[in-house]
């Protein structure tokens, strides 16, 4: 028996489970797990479900999409690995965290390249066998350098684009074409410390937590829907540098997690929030 995830967004309204699970169970599929949340403030349910059965499920949509509200989001997928494409710049901790993860078949994704705006990493893809693909952004307008990296990008058609400390702000055009594709780590706990140098910022306030912060991309910089946080605790004795090594760590983690929820399909978009469902 083949295992089919559906994922369900619509708007709230009574017998919505009720009506779904009989549409499974009169195709003769089978439900081994389930999850479903209601947000009562926009009247929203998100349903995600594990089932098995025939090896085509895609008639599913279309009988469930005539019991459901006008506008629900159907969408069937498979599990199994998805790929990637990873950009970064100068720092290694993210990209390498990610290497390690699928050399040892722990990321559930393919990275099929990694794109830099310099070269710094490409000694560290090239270890595990990986294109490298230098981009410059150096004597060029935004435009020019976004149409060289969608270019790059597009020739290996990922299915997210991970931006693994790219520091770099993208355009709208750039983030438009790749919408909720895209997924971001960054370096302090959102929606505080927005932009360069968190950590230094951090330090000024003397704050008590650090944290990271993996989301997705919008044209607004750092305010696009969060997917995962954590954070860790320092008092007085700690540097700028210290918090920023710690931080590191967070980061690396965290962007790990995240994406493993995405990889997943255990994560909702809705509106500017998350719905996961782990």
């Amino acid at each position: 028996m083949k295992t089919h995830l559906l994922l369900i967004d619509c708007a709230d309204e009574p017998g919505l489970i009720h009506k779904i699970t009989g549409v499974l169970l009169h195709g003769g599929f089978n439900i081994i797990r389930n999850a479903e949340f209601v947000d009562e403030a926009a009247s929203r349910f998100f349903m995600r479900t594990e089932f098995t059965g025939a090896p085509d499920p895609h008639p599913l949509v279309d009988r469930l999409s005539q019991n459901l509200p006008p506008k629900a989001r159907v969408r069937l997928a498979s599990p199994g690995s998805r790929s990637l494409v990873v950009l970064v710049t100068k720092e290694h901790h993210c990209l390498a965290e990610l290497l390690i993860r699928q050399a040892y078949k722990e990321l559930g994704a393919e990275i099929r390249a990694v794109i830099g705006n310099h070269s710094t990493l490409k000694p560290l893809a090239d270890q595990f066998g990986l294109p490298f693909i230098h981009v410059s952004h150096l004597d060029k307008t935004r435009d020019e350098h976004e149409a060289e990296l969608s270019a790059a990008i597009d020739q290996h058609a990922p299915d997210y684009i991970v931006l693994a400390k790219y520091m770099r702000i993208l355009g709208g055009s750039f983030v438009r074409r790749y919408e909720n594709r895209l997924i971001n780590i960054h370096h302090s706990f959102l929606p505080a410390f927005i932009g360069a140098e968190p950590y230094l910022q951090a330090y000024n306030r003397g704050v008590k937590i650090i944290g990271a912060t993996a989301h997705f991309v919008t044209e607004e910089l750092d305010h696009g829907p969060i997917i995962c946080q954590d954070i860790f605790p320092v008092d007085h004795t700690h540097s700028a540098r210290q918090m920023a090594q710690t931080g590191r760590d967070i980061e690396k983690s965290v962007l790990a997690r995240a994406l493993r929820l995405v990889l997943e399909e255990r994560v909702f978009l809705n509106g500017l929030r998350t719905v996961i469902f782990d």
